[in-house]
């Protein structure tokens, strides 16, 4: 199971077109093609913070000519173009590697609490950074903003936690003729089960790597990484005596979410999603986008584990 952040895709540093953005699709793809060959069956779980805020922004742009989406219908928006542009990039890098595997993007919904006290607290940034300025005119105008994990100006919303993904069954029949598969996409749209309607949407963002660790456990997953903009987990983060951490038991991890020693917008859902599931049996790793495969020989990043 691979989480790869919406970031992977779109960076502060350059403009978040789509030029660049296939351009990052092509480059994350490398890790997946090298694991592709030695026969793991594959899961790809992806972000959409920076472009299903950028969809907000469409909306309000737009409102006076079209009607604006609900936030679930952007989540699911964005889950197509963005798993077009990570499979197209992976059928041609798997392609030009000699390397046999279709690869395939669902659209999948995740099942979450209507009552969970999260939909009452915008925690999650989403979009691209904001000015002070900016910042200041979206509070004026009522929406909510608050800053990153690296210090930004970023929107907010909220992010109830995932309890499953509702289309697993499917993902599961397509691992077993090995499809690569590109599923919980942003999170995937969020629904709760109505007793007389059935599935219902909710204007929310499920942070990925917590789908991805639900998801890696529903199919019984021997791996997750987790891969983003950082080589490892971090002891000290932000001070001069920072260092990484390269084995992490559980209970380690337990502490230091409790001490507070994750940014609750940053590396703290992907500590705790990694957590979930290494306590489940499983091994999760966290590291640099462009280290999965020595990740996983366990050269570099940060590998967490049951116990010490």
């Amino acid at each position: 199971m691979l989480a790869f952040g919406g970031n992977a895709l779109s960076r502060a540093d350059e403009p978040a077109t789509v030029a660049n953005q296939f351009r990052r699709a092509r480059e994350s793809m490398a890790s997946v093609v090298t694991l592709a060959q030695a026969g793991w069956h594959i899961v790809i779980v992806h972000g959409n913070g920076p472009q299903v805020g950028d969809s907000l922004v469409r909306n309000e742009v737009a409102r006076r000519v079209v009607e604006p989406l609900p936030l679930g219908v952007l989540v699911a928006e964005t889950v197509g173009w963005i798993g077009y542009m990570l499979q197209q990039s992976l059928q041609n890098a798997l392609a030009a590697a000699r390397v046999r595997r279709d690869v395939v993007t669902l659209v999948t919904q995740t099942l979450v609490d209507r009552f969970d006290p999260a939909l009452g607290t915008p925690t999650k940034p989403i979009g691209q950074p904001l000015t002070e300025d900016e910042a200041a005119r979206l509070r004026v105008s009522g929406r909510a903003v608050g800053r990153d994990g690296s210090g930004a100006w970023r929107r907010m919303t909220t992010s109830p936690l995932p309890l499953a993904v509702v289309e697993f069954p499917v993902v599961r029949r397509l691992l077993e003729q090995d499809v690569i598969v590109i599923a919980g996409g942003g999170g995937g749209p969020p629904v709760y089960d109505d007793p007389i309607l059935g599935l219902e949407g909710v204007d929310a963002v499920v942070d990925k790597d917590r789908v991805a660790a639900v998801l890696a456990r529903q199919l019984d997953a021997d791996v997750l990484m987790i891969l983003t903009n950082v080589d490892a987990v971090y002891e000290g983060w932000g001070t001069p005596s920072a260092r990484p951490i390269r084995r992490l038991a559980v209970g380690r991890a337990d502490t230091m979410i409790a001490e507070g020693a994750f940014d609750a917008g940053g590396m703290r859902p992907k500590v705790e999603a990694a957590t979930a599931f290494a306590r489940a049996g499983g091994r999760a790793i966290i590291a640099h986008l462009a280290s999965g495969p020595a990740a996983l020989r366990g050269e570099t990043g940060t590998t967490i584990v049951r116990e010490a």
